[in-house]
């Protein structure tokens, strides 16, 4: 019986060293998890701050320079630089009326004014200024001369794409992508990079690193995005053309908010080597990187720049298809689909005049206008686009984000994302009766769950595409006029509302090539109208698609043309006779 007490004594012994090696184990593990978020935050602070230091650098060095050339040349006449187009300022150059040098400054001082007004920059590009002093070399170039801005996520040799997150900061690319090369050898001069919002898949503008970029049009408004630095620079008027890169609207959406020319060519058409996505892999929406410029004429001659021997040679997997004059200065009468509300988010009032302005005017012009809708919307919303973009539920992005303080302007669809799947089924049961559009979203934001599922998934978008393929030939539609979204959101609104993903994702999803033109302005009218709007659903998110826009008079207002795949030129065609 002793035996046993003494055994049973030892045995709680045991217990209690165990108990308190195991609190002593966890209470090290957790200091250990502790000094490891600490040191990851103090890590992620001191990137961004030497990232900022670098931009104030860039942005002092710059205009040191501006300063010293104003000084020597104090006769250019720097308004009259910036007053002309960009057809009028190649024809200037090339015959010698205009100096390149006078041009860069022009354009650099008016850069850097912009930028202290709007935060539309994430850094000059220093190196522009060594190849402005060599640009004699490229006077044959279609572009020669002339200054161009490019969004953050274009590479540039010696310089971050960080797509707004942390972890990408301080890995500078190591080589031009394809397009910046194209660009260079074509006599252009890439000098700034613009900001973009924290992980690309956002149409606001705004990141933890560089901050929010504001709409030149109304301080109060986002500029767009994700190419809101490029549209907020160009709107601006500190830079005549730009590149961007679009996989919902991310050229399309910016252009209009801010009031310039936006075009998402057919992918593939332009390189994408080099264009740094927030992940890759994702092959259901695709991407495209295209030009941003204040009139359609420019975005043609970029896209006639771009589309050279250069390009074909440094990227084979292009496929060497030169711009086609002809069809963009073809006179002959189309056949145009035109929409007016797609049945999934109800236009605002300006969306919809500017539609019906713009169908008269085509009208007139002798096309043919013929009213259309595109099939099953609401499935294409949630299960091709939603589902597509996040297929993996998105971890990756999530991944891509660790480490990284949020930005408030995702922070609500990273919260969502964040959810573990049983607590979004959860609620998604307790929504539905009261919110079925906002249930149907969450559900598509858990991903597809298995590789059989997504090549269903993959399938499922190959099957759409050809379904509106033959849907407009069997109403022999040659190209599409249809709203875009505007006009420009208040601030922190474009996390909220992600309904509209369907005026622009669409032709991301189907690959056609679509372009935003800036046709007239938010009347006061208008406004008054907006105070009845509804929308479709009439549900939460409607109504905080209403609050967006609302305060939007004087805003600019855009229409969008779509044509079929590798139809680029008519689309431009459409949208020159749009402006």
């Amino acid at each position: 019986m002793d035996e046993v007490e003494q055994f049973l004594r030892g045995l709680e012994l045991d217990n209690r060293r165990a108990a308190v090696l195991t609190a002593v184990a966890c209470g090290v593990g957790a200091l250990v998890l502790l000094a490891r978020k600490v040191a990851g935050h103090r890590e992620a602070k001191d990137k961004i701050r030497r990232a900022r230091d670098r931009r104030t650098e860039s942005l002092q060095r710059a205009e040191q320079a501006v300063l010293r050339y104003k000084e020597m040349h104090p006769t250019t006449d720097s308004a009259a630089i910036l007053s002309l187009s960009l057809s009028e300022l190649t024809k200037q150059l090339r015959e010698g009326v205009l100096s390149p040098e006078d041009v860069f400054y022009s354009y650099v001082e008016k850069t850097l004014a912009v930028h202290k007004k709007l935060n539309c920059c994430t850094g000059i590009l220093l190196e522009s200024f060594d190849q402005l002093k060599t640009i004699n070399s490229s006077k044959d170039g279609l572009l020669y001369g002339v200054p161009v801005s490019i969004k953050e996520n274009i590479g540039y040799k010696n310089q971050d794409s960080s797509c707004g997150i942390v972890i990408n900061l301080g890995l500078p690319d190591t080589r031009d992508s394809v397009l910046v090369e194209v660009l260079k050898l074509q006599g252009a001069i890439p000098f700034v990079k613009t900001n973009i919002p924290q992980a690309l898949l956002s149409y606001d503008c705004s990141n933890p690193i560089y901050g929010q970029t504001r709409n030149p049009c109304n301080l109060q408004k986002t500029s767009g995005g994700s190419s809101g630095g490029e549209g907020a620079l160009i709107g601006g008027g500190g830079s005549l053309l730009g590149l961007g890169s679009d996989i919902g609207g991310s050229i399309r959406i910016p252009a209009s908010f801010c009031g310039i020319c936006g075009f998402k060519p057919t992918t593939g058409r332009l390189s994408s080597n080099g264009v740094k996505p927030i992940y890759r892999g994702q092959k259901s929406v695709f991407s495209s990187a295209g030009p941003m410029a204040k009139d359609v004429e420019s975005l043609a001659l970029c896209m006639q720049a771009l589309l050279c021997d250069h390009m074909f040679s440094l990227d084979p997997t292009v496929p060497p298809i030169p711009f086609n004059v002809q069809i963009y200065h073809s006179s002959k009468p189309l056949r145009i689909g035109y929409i007016e509300d797609d049945g999934y988010m109800q236009p605002t009032p300006s969306m919809a005049r500017a539609i019906r302005e713009i169908k008269n005017l085509l009208e007139q012009a002798g096309h043919t206008l013929v009213p259309y809708r595109p099939p099953r919307i609401g499935y294409v919303a949630n299960e091709l686009l939603v589902k597509g973009i996040l297929a993996d539920g998105g971890t990756t992005l999530l991944q891509k984000l660790e480490g990284s303080p949020l930005d408030p302007s995702i922070r609500d669809q990273v919260i969502s994302l964040s959810l573990p799947t049983w607590m979004k089924k959860t609620l998604l049961f307790l929504i539905k009766p009261l919110y079925p559009r906002l249930s149907e979203i969450t559900s598509a934001t858990i991903g597809v769950g298995s590789v059989k599922k997504l090549w269903e998934q993959h399938a499922a978008a190959e099957d759409y595409t050809k379904e509106v393929i033959e849907d407009w030939r069997r109403c022999n539609i040659e190209v599409m006029l249809c709203p875009v979204v505007g006009p420009a959101y208040s601030l922190f609104y474009c996390g909220k509302v992600s309904g509209t993903l369907t005026y622009a994702m669409l032709y991301n999803l189907l690959n056609f090539p679509a372009g935003v033109v800036p046709v007239s302005m938010v009347t006061a009218e208008d406004e008054e109208e907006l105070k009845h709007y509804k929308g479709i659903y009439q549900d939460h998110m409607d109504k905080l698609f209403k609050e967006a826009v609302t305060g939007g008079e004087g805003l600019p207002v855009a229409v969008q043309c779509v044509a079929l795949p590798w139809r680029d030129e008519l689309c431009l065609r459409l949208m020159k006779e749009c402006q």
